[in-house]
């Protein structure tokens, strides 16, 4: 009970912020922001009904879709919170908020505008919600068609604000683009925190000098795994290690100077959970 109204308090701060971002800065530029809220935008110009009605409004159907290819009842109930209280403050902001916002830069409202946004998208995903729109669309072509959901939050935004740029104009539709692409990224910075970590895998002949440098030095831990060359058929064992990016140079460093023939990819991870990173029980 205690982690729901966690959730829900963040879902609704989320919505708030998301509706003080297109309130405060899309809607005076003319920005299409995408999904369901862009084709809101383009109604209200041009027959002056309130956008948070039409977000409500559009986001039926897809309540619709939602419910009978994403399923549960969790899912439905999360993303009507999120829909209706986005909703209801992009409406009711009206009457806090300037009307002509706050700049007249387009490239200071759609940057702006882009991080805020994000923010609120990032914090409604951290509550387990969805954002509704093109959220469920894109996942609904993930499992009908196997579009990546990247690529279908990029197609169905894409559409509303290439449709946008015939009535608000191709220079809003640039900047739109752009701020679409700045959204992406604070959402998923928001969503998973600045805890980005790098993942290494090391083949080596020297593995217990490279895995005690680790341990002195950096003060991680190794997993031995076992490997085979597929060329040579040698016998070798691979060595697995989780660092924060800070420590990524002092890895390669202790790896060339216990063994300079070694061979080392590095990755990146979203987080890790666990000893000597985030607790799980934080989570």
């Amino acid at each position: 009970m205690k982690n729901n109204f966690r959730d829900y308090f963040l879902i609704t701060l989320g919505a708030l912020i998301q509706a003080v971002g297109l309130r405060l800065f899309f809607i005076p530029a003319n920005l299409a922001s995408g999904g369901v809220s862009g084709v809101a935008q383009l109604i209200n110009y041009i027959t002056g009904w309130q956008i948070g009605l039409m977000i409500l409004i559009g986001n039926i159907p897809l309540f619709v879709l939602g419910w009978r290819y994403l399923g549960g009842q969790k899912f439905i109930f999360r993303t009507a919170l999120a829909v209706i209280t986005f909703s209801f403050f992009t409406d009711a902001l009206t009457h806090f908020l300037p009307a002509e916002g706050i700049t007249d830069d387009i490239l200071l409202n759609s940057l702006y505008g882009a991080v805020v946004s994000g923010i609120g998208f990032g914090i409604v995903y951290r509550g387990q919600g969805t954002s509704g729109g093109s959220d469920i669309l894109a996942r609904i072509l993930n499992r009908w068609r196997g579009i990546p959901i990247s690529q279908s939050y990029m197609i169905v935004d894409s559409a509303v604000i290439l449709t946008a740029g015939f009535i608000f104009g191709w220079k809003e539709a640039l900047y739109a683009l752009i701020a679409l692409y700045v959204s992406g990224i604070v959402t998923e910075t928001a969503a998973q925190g600045l805890g980005v970590v790098r993942t290494a895998l090391i083949i080596t002949t020297e593995t217990q000098a490279v895995s005690q440098r680790i341990f002195d030095v950096l003060d991680r831990g190794v997993t031995l795994l076992p490997a085979k060359g597929a060329y040579t058929g040698e016998e070798r064992t691979m060595l697995y290690c989780v660092v924060n990016r800070s420590e990524t140079m002092r890895l390669k460093h202790i790896v060339n100077a216990a063994d300079p023939n070694a061979f080392m990819v590095i990755g990146q991870a979203h987080e890790a959970l666990g000893e000597g990173f985030t607790p799980l029980d934080k989570e």
